[in-house]
């Protein structure tokens, strides 16, 4: 698998697969994984707690560690678009519509650099 060549209902399914092949679907409630998400999330922000690194000076190691947490949080919002029954790619070009009327390109404001919210 790689990106260019994946698209994303081939790895929600590959994630309903997982879940189902585990029988865990009846803990997959939107609570759990938005949960989940967060907590993954914290565990990445965790390997840049103390430093502020240029992504260039990462190690492959540190890299690695940080793409496996990262691969976590993919997993879990995988499964919270299949428990929401969301089209997610919909739903990203809905709300990047939002952040550009929000954020609109130009000078830099005072925002997001990246037009997240």
């Amino acid at each position: 698998m790689n990106d260019a060549e994946t698209p994303l209902a081939e790895l929600r399914a590959h994630m309903a697969n997982f879940v189902a092949e585990r029988d865990w679907q009846r803990y997959h409630r939107p609570k759990n994984l938005a949960s989940s998400i967060a907590i993954e999330a914290a565990e990445l922000m965790e390997h840049f707690q103390w430093e502020d690194p240029d992504p260039a000076d990462l190690t492959l190691e540190q890299r690695e560690a940080a793409g496996e947490e990262l691969a976590d949080v993919f997993a879990y919002v995988l499964s919270l678009a299949n428990a929401l029954e969301l089209d997610l790619a919909a739903t990203y070009a809905k709300k990047m519509l939002k952040n550009q009327a929000k954020y609109p390109a130009g000078p830099q404001r005072h925002h997001s650099p990246g037009g997240e919210g």
